[in-house]
């Protein structure tokens, strides 16, 4: 059984207080804990274990782009983690969430996506303008839906009607 090294957030160096508001980006290195408000991205630059905590009185607008991110706070964009995202419970996310080791308390809320991915960068999905066509469009082929049962075998059954 693999055994996980405990997460120890490194030392804070940086403090944006609850009766603060900032409008810009911030760039941080080492840990930042925020209790006010970031109208703005906050990332951290290259190189370092980073970190970002949320308390529950602080709220950010915009992206988040920090290997290492606690949250128990609001955050109104995006959040890049390329390491971990812990969720507390008071915790509240309105955007997508790119994570590589999730831990989600009861309570918080991620109004959008989780992806799990290895690397924060988003991945977008492509289009390019073709519809796609069935050269038959009533042949009157089912489409097949499979289902395992508890035992995980494998069964066929045609989609129920609507």
């Amino acid at each position: 059984m693999a055994r996980f090294k405990k997460f120890r957030a490194p030392k804070i160096a940086t403090v944006i207080g609850s009766g603060t508001t900032i409008h810009g980006d911030v760039n941080f290195t080492g840990g930042l804990h925020v209790d006010g408000l970031v109208c703005g991205n906050v990332m951290v630059e290259q190189g370092g274990e980073s970190a970002l905590t949320l308390s529950e009185q602080g709220r950010v607008e915009g992206d988040i782009q920090v290997p290492n991110v606690i949250l128990n706070g609001t955050v109104v964009g995006d959040v890049y983690a390329s390491e971990r995202v812990e969720l507390a419970p008071k915790a509240k996310v309105t955007g997508t969430v790119y994570y590589n080791l999730l831990e989600m308390a009861m309570g918080a809320e991620v109004n959008g996506q989780l992806i799990h991915t290895k690397d924060a960068q988003p991945q977008m999905l492509g289009y390019d303008g073709q519809d796609i066509k069935s050269e038959d469009p009533d042949d009157g082929a089912q489409p097949r839906v499979v289902a395992f049962d508890s035992a995980d075998e494998e069964s066929e059954r045609a989609p129920r009607g609507r």
